[in-house]
């Protein structure tokens, strides 16, 4: 026979909270709410949907578009952290495949034929893949520190970026591949389905094969885990691989609908803008346990905080300030500490009786 007490919560809405508060969601999640109604109270029609030619538009479909690319960048920085690691070169491994995709469709004969589009594609995630791989050789094989040498390749792979567009902004008229970015699928956005596929697919290796559980006991522990049997090396550098191709898909998708390739601002600082989706997301930086969907609340606020610099008509150069207000008060709030005070039980009055505790 089992006890539980008159108010807690039950079923699966118990359950969903436990999760919730669990996982450090609750308050990046009130966050995004109230940042959410705030903005639909300064604009009217922030929070109006509308359904012209079958597709979506509005406000909020822009900025489910918007949350795609740093969703994208943090499904494979998380993989990454889970392990103990860090990946510093996203934003630099994006402007590299955007650079050699719009290259070569530049000088490509015919830049819209399928063919082409589909070839230009290829390389710039091959590229991102290769990215990757150069990573996860340094951290897992030569075993440099992951903030070192993926710093090798911030700085160097921004360089080669320059290199393959010559210095100068490759730009490019290729329907097709705009449409990566701009487009619809049955009236949803193309990043949106994109960014949903890539989510679903990960979450499904992660969590429905041993793959998450090798990456919890690797950031927890990586020498118990190796001697556990847990092949340590070669997981390590496929979670870098996953996030070079996640990173070089993400700087296609961010480019797309501009068709410029900017080696200069493409991807720049975008893997700060990674790490803080993950950590809005609950994910601790130390390694172990990792929380995908956080994630697509930790975007999604993300690019709701940037929407709000626009409505609320304030300076563009105070976003990075807003974001970071926004982050400090989110993790003080879901802070350990602070959550073990609020916790702390009150001292009863004399005569109060205890908790009645009902049998099941």
């Amino acid at each position: 026979m089992t006890t539980s007490t008159a108010h807690a919560p039950g079923g699966r809405a118990g359950t969903l909270w436990r999760e919730v508060t669990q996982h450090g969601l609750l308050w990046p999640t009130v966050a995004l709410v109230v940042l959410l109604l705030a903005c639909g109270a300064k604009s009217p029609g922030f929070l109006d949907v509308t359904l012209r030619d079958d597709h979506l538009y509005g406000q909020l479909v822009d900025l489910l578009r918007n949350s795609a690319t740093p969703l994208l960048l943090a499904l494979g920085m998380c993989l990454v952290i889970a392990t103990g690691g860090i990946d510093l070169s996203v934003g630099a491994v994006m402007a590299m495949s955007l650079a050699v995709s719009l290259t070569y469709l530049d000088g490509a004969a015919d830049p819209s034929s399928p063919v082409t589009v589909a070839t230009a594609l290829a390389l710039g995630l091959g590229l991102g893949v290769v990215a990757g791989a150069f990573n996860g050789f340094m951290v897992a094989v030569l075993d440099i520190q992951p903030f070192i040498a993926t710093m090798i390749l911030m700085v160097a792979g921004r360089g080669i970026a320059m290199l393959i567009t010559e210095g100068q902004i490759t730009t490019v008229t290729s329907p097709p591949f705009k449409s990566l970015g701009s487009g619809f699928v049955l009236g949803v956005p193309t990043p949106v389905v994109v960014a949903v596929a890539v989510f679903v697919l990960v979450a499904l290796a992660v969590r429905r094969t041993a793959l998450g559980m090798f990456l919890e006991s690797i950031g927890i522990n990586r020498e118990a885990s190796r001697l556990a049997g847990v092949k340590a090396r070669s997981t390590t550098w496929t979670v870098y691989i996953i996030a070079g191709l996640l990173a070089g898909l993400a700087g296609i998708v961010y480019g797309a609908p501009t068709m410029a390739a900017d080696a200069n601002n493409i991807g720049l600082l975008k893997e700060l803008d990674a790490i803080m989706v993950v950590v809005l997301g609950g994910t601790r930086l130390d390694g172990g346990r990792f929380h995908l969907g956080g994630l697509v609340v930790g975007a999604l606020l993300l690019s709701a905080l940037e929407r709000a610099v626009i409505i609320f008509e304030l300076p563009s150069q105070t976003t990075p300030l807003f974001k970071a207000v926004v982050l400090i008060a989110v993790c003080v709030a879901a802070s350990p500490y602070l959550r073990s005070r609020l916790r702390r039980p009150r001292p009863r009055a004399r005569g109060t009786a205890r908790p009645v505790e009902v049998a099941a």
